[in-house]
């Protein structure tokens, strides 16, 4: 299994192994948003969801603090989000980059999210020491075209998406809300005309109340073609 470790805002560490993974998709506050936006994905061939918003296991070793990602071609791209991790003494926020296939995506959205790791950052806070202005926290994406990130690609607050709290009911209802659960929230818009199949991201949440922030920072390689 796959161990993440935290840095905390009082100096300590957190070690949680990873035993459930989920992305959320099309989670957006919004409902009516989320459905214009499944019809603009319609056109470029993605398939809807049977139902908004998406849930999607993912396999656990895919849950990664890295600071590279291979892939198999020039079409995949990250999503600035943040992710719920269940540890054993309380619920914690980070920032995290759900790296998507963009080709297999056109197939299947599930198929597409075990198809490169979510990358995770490597500080979180407690969700209770913030759960009181989680929608004043801003939720940021930077792409670049060289190793550093300089374009600004997403701009949002946790205002736009479905809480925490929202997604730890639905984990308890089907038995996940335990230690070693991690769910990654879905993401929000990204700006028209950015290119979003670029080298590297960094994502970042930053909150305004405390003046902490945390981020993720990667660069994408391609591997060689197959052989065969």
């Amino acid at each position: 299994m796959t161990v993440l470790s935290f840095e905390l805002p009082d100096g300590s560490t957190k070690d949680v192994e990873v035993k459930h993974l989920l992305n959320a998709g099309y989670a957006g506050r919004e409902q009516d948003e989320v459905q214009a936006h499944i019809a603009e994905l319609a056109e470029l061939g993605v398939p809807g969801p049977a139902t908004t918003p998406a849930l999607y296991p993912v396999s656990p070793y895919l849950a990664q603090q890295v600071s590279e990602v291979r892939v198999q071609h020039g079409r995949t791209s990250g999503e600035a989000e943040w992710a719920l991790v269940i540890a054993d003494d309380g619920v914690l926020l980070t920032v995290a980059c759900d790296h998507t296939d963009r080709e297999l995506e056109v197939h299947g959205v599930a198929w597409s999210k075990n198809a490169s790791p979510d990358i995770l950052g490597r500080k979180a806070w407690r969700l209770d020491d913030v759960r009181d202005h989680l929608d004043k926290i801003t939720l940021k994406g930077w792409v670049g075209e060289g190793e550093t990130p300089d374009t600004l690609i997403q701009d949002s607050t946790l205002e736009a998406l479905l809480t925490p709290d929202y997604w730890l009911e639905v984990l308890a209802e089907r038995g996940l809300n335990q230690p070693g659960t991690v769910l990654i929230s879905g993401t929000v818009a990204m700006t028209g005309g950015v290119n979003q199949f670029a080298r590297s991201w960094k994502v970042e949440m930053a909150d305004p109340v405390t003046g902490l922030s945390v981020d993720a920072q990667y660069v994408v390689e391609q591997m060689p073609e197959p052989i065969g």
